[in-house]
């Protein structure tokens, strides 16, 4: 399906804004918001061809039949570049494309990627999706991930996979996809959250948000029982969640539901965005229990909403956070995050941080994160237009 095509151009000559072709086999959720904020900000010329979100695993195995087809359809003038994502395999399309998008650049951006991604109880890693990632990894130009953490999860599990390989492994495969690699954090449209967010230190009882989805790798268990302890200890609070659900969920959402009753300000999943915006502006701390976080869209938000964040100290979060300010935000197990989380809710901690922090994070807003994805996209085009002319 294509969404929007913007206006008929010849190809680039260098130094001139581009056309681009963006395709995206799985567009919902925080892949739509990206890839929109990303053309509504950009000065250059998109076309986006995209499919519904679901249906994941044959999104990744057949996605490229598709898109290839419908690329082909609106291939009339040439495109400079073309801008993929982690569920497209990036060598069907390529084998598969006419010659005048076979050999156009193509950037890859990894949101997450299915040899490191964590599994549920239960079940097993399936590698040929993780394989697919590793071969579009080889046939992008650019391989783009969304965090430091990202890359090097992704590298080092490439390592281990090859690794598995019983013979005619491949030297250096981990290397050479470093070498195309860049760390390029999304951005996102923060505006909405700063316009409300609270200025002066908030007076118990606070209003504890999670604003994540409600999936196992977000480690629902573990936020809960912190709750739970600290209900039963009789420190007053009260509690936002609101985040996307599925068909199926944890079940402790629904022990919560009954054993938080007295407690609870919204619980369920909220698709209104500026009803969503409203309930993260009036919360006051956003906690993080995850144990897969590749970047940490929903804590930014909170965060430029000013909550006080409490976030473990392990994957992409000390990258989020200045290193000055690990001391305050992050935490290194249970007992310490139930020990920073009861100060809070008693009305200390130091919420001037917070206030700081709120303006760190305008970086990953799009009118501040723009130019760095125009200029690298154009720098991409440009030297592959001069490669071709040698």
């Amino acid at each position: 399906m294509r969404i929007a095509d913007q206006e008929e151009c010849p190809p680039m000559s260098i130094g001139a804004d581009i056309r681009i072709l963006a395709l995206e086999p799985y567009f919902g959720g925080s892949h739509a918001d990206f890839l929109q904020g990303l053309r509504a900000h950009s000065r250059h010329r998109w076309t986006l061809l995209v499919m519904p979100a679901r249906k994941w695993k044959w999104r990744m195995r057949g996605a490229a039949l598709h898109l290839v087809r419908e690329s082909a359809s609106v291939d009339r003038h040439g495109f400079d570049l073309v801008f993929a994502n982690d569920f497209l395999s990036v060598t069907d399309f390529r084998a598969l494309a006419p010659e005048t998008l076979a050999h156009r650049p193509v950037v890859t951006y990894f949101h997450e990627n299915q040899l490191s991604y964590p599994l549920p109880p239960g079940q097993r890693r399936d590698y040929q999706y993780g394989f697919t990632n590793l071969t579009t990894a080889l046939a992008s130009h650019q391989v783009w991930f969304n965090s430091r953490f990202h890359q090097d999860t992704f590298l080092e599990s490439a390592e281990a996979l090859l690794a598995r390989m019983p013979d005619f492994v491949p030297p250096g495969i981990p290397d050479e996809i470093r070498r195309r690699s860049r760390v390029m954090p999304p951005g996102m449209d923060l505006r909405p959250l700063v316009s409300g967010r609270k200025r002066q230190r908030p007076r118990p009882p606070l209003t504890i948000l999670w604003n994540h989805r409600w999936e196992y790798d977000k480690n629902p268990e573990a936020f809960f029982e912190v709750l739970f302890f600290l209900a039963d200890e009789g420190v007053p609070f009260r509690l936002t969640v609101v985040g996307e659900t599925f068909r199926k969920w944890p079940p402790v959402f629904q022990e919560a539901r009954q054993r938080l009753a007295g407690r609870i300000v919204q619980f369920g999943y909220v698709p209104d965005r500026q009803s969503y915006h409203e309930h993260v502006r009036q919360a006051d701390v956003v906690v993080s229990t995850a144990i897969h976080e590749f970047f940490g869209l929903s804590v930014i938000e909170a965060v430029a909403a000013g909550c006080f964040p409490l976030l473990p100290a392990r994957l992409s979060y000390p990258e989020i956070i200045p290193p000055e300010e690990h001391e305050t935000f992050l935490y290194q197990d249970e007992r310490e995050l139930r020990e920073k989380l009861r100060r809070l809710l008693r009305g200390e901690g130091p919420w001037d941080r917070a206030r700081k922090l709120a303006d760190h994070v305008q970086q990953y807003d799009w009118a501040n994160r723009i130019r760095l994805y125009d200029d690298a996209l154009q720098e991409v085009a440009a030297h592959t237009s001069r490669m071709a002319g040698k």
